[in-house]
């Protein structure tokens, strides 16, 4: 008999994450342009189950009591690609309402981990495929490699085929590994040593969701950081934009701080692995946002200076091994992960997941936008997810209503953030 299938150590952790409050699921908004009728369901239904080869992760569920993948034999992709009753006329912010709702519902564990909702058409014809992929079975980079498998087509043609990089010597992984502890206690007081107090997203949050987004050109977040005298990255501009927005922010939601601090997700992905591999590789580093700084220029080198250091320095490959080699003593790894997850470690996480750099379109209906939203956490009430499609970078943001109201004025307040830095940069 073959082994069976165990969901990764991450894996199983997200898993488990799950609670009345928490779903586990990220979620993507792909809004197709309009066409002559409705998008039909059937003809959708039919191209992703084809498109669903045997031995997809999409055909497979989660098994208890030891969490491992199986054949789901009873798999019916009506379940899983539905249409949203009740959808038909409504606008933009409907939409997004109805996203909402979706976000907050769990995903059926009898099934495989995924659900494609059809919702609209909206008045102005578009209609929007909801997606959602529970991190279990795959994060931000490998959510977007199971769209791609099964739900749209690639405009410019098939990527290149990739072959694997070399496995390093043995006597090379030795000396990598002795580098690696030299560097570990310095990687820990960067990223650990900065306990804050009790951040004004310290809140305890329910099952609702509210949901809103801002897009920017992906070109005006590289011309930003390229005129810094120290160059800074994409991913640098958009943190100076959201630390400028929660600035700007905090203060109409009863909330002020002088800092917080970000946790900034880091995909370890190779470029060299199949691109059908799905399943959790990231790390994170930590980022002070400085919202006391006036100064939008000057916050974005502070934020841009702090990221080149552990960059540089490998913090965040350096973190994902450590929590490896801890999963080795459960109680370790149960105690270290309640303190790098806690509130006083970081108090919101703000993710960047590249994506399609050219056009795509879902059974022929071109792709207008592409947006990601990913879930908060308890006492961790704000989520913040920035996604790329063909030179547009969407923002999207995340909440219970109930814990922190008016997100909407937030995804405002970050595309107003990142104009004012492009008043400051170029005068």
């Amino acid at each position: 008999m073959a082994e069976p299938k165990r969901l990764s150590p991450d894996d199983a952790r997200l898993l488990a994450l799950e609670s009345a409050a928490i779903a586990g699921h990220t979620l993507k908004m792909i809004v197709v342009e309009p066409g002559h009728d409705a998008m039909d369901l059937d003809r959708l239904r039919a191209h992703v189950d084809a498109r669903l080869g045997a031995g997809s992760r999409g055909r497979e569920r989660v098994a208890l009591p030891e969490p491992h993948w199986i054949t789901d034999d009873a798999f019916d992709v009506a379940a899983h690609v539905r249409r949203r009753d009740g959808t038909a006329g409504i606008d933009e912010r409907g939409a997004w309402a109805v996203a909402g709702e979706l976000m907050s519902e769990r995903l059926d564990h009898r099934r495989p981990l995924w659900a494609f909702d059809l919702v609209g058409p909206l008045a102005d014809g578009r209609e929007v495929i909801v997606s959602r992929i529970h991190h279990a079975m795959a994060d931000g980079i490998s959510c977007l490699r199971f769209l791609d498998e099964v739900l749209w087509e690639q405009a410019g043609g098939a990527p290149p085929s990739r072959r694997a990089a070399p496995a390093p010597s043995a006597q090379e992984a030795v000396r990598t590994r002795r580098h690696e502890l030299r560097r570990l206690p310095a990687t820990l007081v960067r990223e650990f040593g900065h306990r804050a107090r009790r951040s004004v997203l310290d809140r305890e949050i329910g099952a609702a969701r509210e949901l809103a987004v801002t897009s920017v050109p992906l070109a005006e977040l590289k011309a930003i950081g390229t005129l810094r005298p120290t160059r800074a990255t994409v991913n640098d501009v958009l943190l100076a934009s959201v630390c400028g927005g929660l600035r700007a922010w905090l203060g109409t939601v009863g909330g002020h701080a002088v800092r917080l601090r970000a946790q900034v997700p880091v995909s370890l992905h190779h470029r060299e692995e199949d691109p059908a591999d799905l399943g959790n590789r990231d790390s994170f580093l930590n980022v002070d946002l400085p919202l006391a700084e006036r100064d939008p220029l000057a916050r974005l080198d502070r934020i841009s200076g702090e990221t080149a250091v552990r960059k540089a320095a490998g913090d965040a490959q350096e973190l994902y091994d450590l929590f490896h080699a801890l999963a080795r003593c459960s109680p370790l790894e149960r105690a270290a992960g309640r303190i790098a997850a806690g509130p006083h470690e970081f108090s919101l996480a703000i993710s960047n997941v590249p994506g399609p750099r050219g056009a795509l379109t879902v059974v022929g209906r071109p792709v207008g936008a592409l947006h990601s939203v990913a879930e908060p956490a308890q006492r961790h009430a704000l989520r913040v997810s920035a996604l790329s499609y063909a030179g547009t970078v969407a923002v999207g943001v995340c909440t219970d209503p109930e814990a922190l109201p008016g997100i909407s004025g937030l995804a405002d307040a970050i595309g107003a953030s990142l104009t004012e830095l492009r008043h400051a940069v170029y005068g």
